[in-house]
This record gives C-alpha cells, sequence and structure tokens, in this order.
C-alpha cells in the first residue's frame, strides 16, 4: 500500500485522477463541487444522508459516475466507511441556518462533524490531504475595515449560533493543522448562482422575494458591506486550494464587497426594472423575524428571515481574497457579471418576472 508521503509526491508530480470524498455533496456548494470534479477527471464519492436531496448532484453525463455513500457526519462509523480508498476529502458538509429551532444542532453538526472528519482522517490511512469549507462568519465582522486570513474572530459577540458554531470549528481545524494534520481551509464569502436553492444561496433568495413584490424596498438602510462570492468561482477555488494550497494555510475565497443596496440597484438596472424606492428599517425587519420564528415553531418550516438575520445586517463583512488570487489563481468575477447570469436563469426556471 501507498504511503501518504509516496501519494503526496505522486500528486505533486502528475496531478493524476483521484479519488475524492465530498461530504455535504448534496448541498449547494458540494454539488457545483462534484460536478467541477468529474469533469477534471477524478473519482467522486458523495457523503450523502439518506433523506438528503440528490437533484442537483450530477448524473453520468455531467463527466462519469458519481458514488453514492450514505452516512452522517455526526456518526461516525458511516463516515470513516465513507473515507476508506479515499485520497482527499473536501468538507463542505455544514448545517447553513441563521435559525433553528434547537440550536444544539449547529455544534453536533458543524463542529462534531469537523472533529469526526479529523479522526477519520487518522485511520484511514489512504487519505492525505483535507479541504475544509469553513465560512467568512468564522473570522468575524469586520466592522470599518477590510480584513484578510490573519483575522480570527473577537468572540466578544455573536450574530447566529451558526456564526458561533463554525468559528469554535476553525479553532479545531487551526490546532489540527498545527498538529500536522495536512488540512487547507477555505472561507467562501456570501456564496450565490445559479443551483439549488438552499439557505445558503441567500441572493438568489432574496432576488425571489424581491421580484414577486413581497420585498419591496431595500432592507435597512444598506451602506454596511458584505463579500459576495459566485458559486463557481467558489468551487473552483476549492479544486485549487487541492492543486496548489500550502498545507495549514487559510484561504478567503471571497470576492466583491458591495452593501445591498448595491445589489438591488445592479438587479435593477440588468432587468430594466425601477430601484426600490425606500429604505425598510431594521426594527422592523427584526419585529418581522420575531413572528417568522414564532410561525416556524408553530408550523415547523424554517423562516426566510429571522431576528439573527438582522444580527448579521448591522455589521460589516469585508474581507480581501488577494493570497488564494495570488497563490491559487482564485479569479472572483464582479457582482455585476454574476447577477446577469443568475436574473436569467431564475427568470427562465419561472421564480421571477421581470
Amino acid at each position: 500500500m501507498s504511503s501518504r508521503f509516496d501519494l503526496q509526491r505522486e500528486w505533486e508530480g502528475e496531478r493524476q485522477s483521484m479519488k475524492i470524498l465530498v461530504t455535504g455533496a448534496s448541498g449547494y456548494v458540494g454539488s457545483n463541487l462534484c460536478r467541477a470534479l468529474l469533469r477534471e477527471g477524478h473519482s467522486v464519492r458523495a457523503f450523502v444522508r439518506p433523506t438528503s436531496d440528490l437533484s442537483w448532484l450530477p448524473h453520468v453525463e455531467d463527466g462519469g459516475p458519481l458514488e453514492l455513500a450514505y452516512g452522517d457526519v455526526t456518526d461516525y462509523g458511516s463516515l470513516l466507511a465513507a473515507c476508506y480508498g479515499c485520497h482527499v476529502i473536501f468538507h463542505t458538509a455544514a448545517l447553513v441556518e441563521p435559525w433553528l429551532p434547537d440550536p444544539s444542532r449547529f455544534f453536533s453538526v458543524n463542529v462534531g462533524g469537523l472533529k469526526n472528519v479529523l479522526q477519520a482522517f487518522k485511520e484511514a490511512k489512504t487519505l492525505q490531504k483535507i479541504i475544509y469549507t469553513s465560512s467568512f462568519f468564522a473570522l468575524g465582522p469586520t466592522d470599518g475595515y477590510v480584513a484578510d486570513e490573519k483575522q480570527t474572530h473577537h468572540e466578544k459577540f455573536f450574530c447566529t449560533e451558526y456564526e458561533k458554531s463554525k468559528a469554535v470549528a476553525d479553532k479545531i481545524a487551526l490546532q489540527g493543522a498545527s498538529d500536522g494534520v495536512p488540512i487547507i481551509i477555505v472561507y467562501p464569502g456570501v456564496v450565490y448562482g445559479p443551483g439549488k436553492l438552499t439557505a445558503g444561496n441567500v441572493v438568489a433568495r432574496m432576488m425571489i422575494e424581491r421580484f414577486n413584490g413581497r420585498l419591496p424596498g431595500y432592507i435597512g438602510y444598506g451602506t454596511d458591506k458584505t463579500s459576495f462570492s459566485h458559486v463557481e468561482d467558489v468551487v473552483n477555488g476549492h479544486i485549487a486550494a487541492m492543486h496548489k494550497g500550502r498545507v495549514g494555510e487559510r484561504y478567503l475565497l471571497t470576492g466583491e464587497n458591495a452593501s445591498f443596496v448595491h445589489v438591488f440597484n445592479i438587479a435593477a438596472i440588468i432587468t430594466g426594472t425601477r430601484r426600490p424606492w425606500f429604505h425598510i428599517p431594521l426594527w422592523v425587519v427584526e419585529a418581522y423575524g420575531w413572528i417568522s420564528v414564532l410561525l416556524a415553531r408553530i408550523t415547523g418550516t424554517l423562516p426566510l428571515i429571522s431576528y439573527p438575520t438582522v444580527n448579521v445586517l448591522r455589521h460589516q463583512w469585508s474581507y480581501s481574497c488577494e493570497k488564494a488570487k495570488v497563490e491559487l489563481g482564485y479569479d472572483p468575477r464582479s457582482l455585476k457579471e454574476g447577477l446577469a447570469e443568475i436574473l436569467p436563469w431564475l427568470k427562465s426556471l419561472g421564480l421571477i418576472t421581470y
């Protein structure tokens, strides 16, 4: 059996086809990542829950057969079994919601899942590298400045339980790197673009609300900037991290830093429609969020906007991806380019009209 050193030497020498495990493969980033890895000629094993929606996973015509492995990142036995025979693991699995009735689930999935991946790496001897998908939330807000990979979360406050869980997981990943685990950590911004309309695809969901009249104005005054990342750029950044990333390093896969006012204005220009003519105060949005959470507890349906969402909107989340550009060749598109793609796509699906 080849040692991890031999596998790394082969990897650097030829970039040969590898056996790759993708956790969270049925998710927004995960499904797009599986498709891109197949196109590159790799053998991909998608780790999915038995209840996962597999409709967005690639099929044979997308580049080759996709092997399914059923389990859960919180179930160590199923995860370990899925790791055997694989050379690289992309750990994209995460619970991405602004609010859940049981906040402990964020920690069991986002923290416990990463711990299980790190433990499985030690036992599955063929594994040679982990690419871990963190989040800009793990680095904390950037009120008044633009942050880079040197930033760590100040931990003075957390806007959401999701943010807290990713900050805790970030420490675990960094400790793993210090302990010699060959892990590379990537931090996408607000990911948007065509694909699965999960909670993580927040821009698409906001455009649906905007162009169906349910979001008639700007949310707040919209001057606080957030970093937006097109899903294809994020996926390309993941694969570049596998090929070129330095073990133990962190890479921000962010993009244009812009306000939601700017997002809505660009969308109006692209669609030839009127811009919103008023601002919805954050206290109104927060009240709506509390009502939505109350209804969610009754109906069991997660709300689009909850009060933790408003906490996020009160801060800036601006980051520089210069390191990823230099070391990985990361090349994020502009927000205008990305929206010019996603809006016609939503229209073609009948989800918006303009």
